[in-house]
């Protein structure tokens, strides 16, 4: 007989959505490069990425503080 699946932890719930919020990130600047290096760069399109992945990576410093403990010294 089988054990059913486990279920997450909050903290292993934040750390997947952490990772799939880094891979976004690491796409979107892989499609910025792309548009900047095409002939004829659609600016605006950059800019609207540009503000994507922005928005990305102070999603992932809140989860980041989110997972990391408070150190009182």
């Amino acid at each position: 007989m089988t054990q059913p699946p486990k279920e997450m932890s909050h903290e292993d719930v934040l750390r997947v959505k952490l990772e799939v919020l880094r891979q976004d990130h690491r796409d979107l600047d892989a499609a910025i490069r792309a548009y900047e290096e095409s002939l004829s760069p659609d600016m605006l399109a950059v800019r609207r990425l540009k503000r994507q992945k922005l928005g990305l990576k102070d999603r992932i410093q809140r989860l980041e503080d989110q997972l990391t403990p408070d150190i009182i010294a």
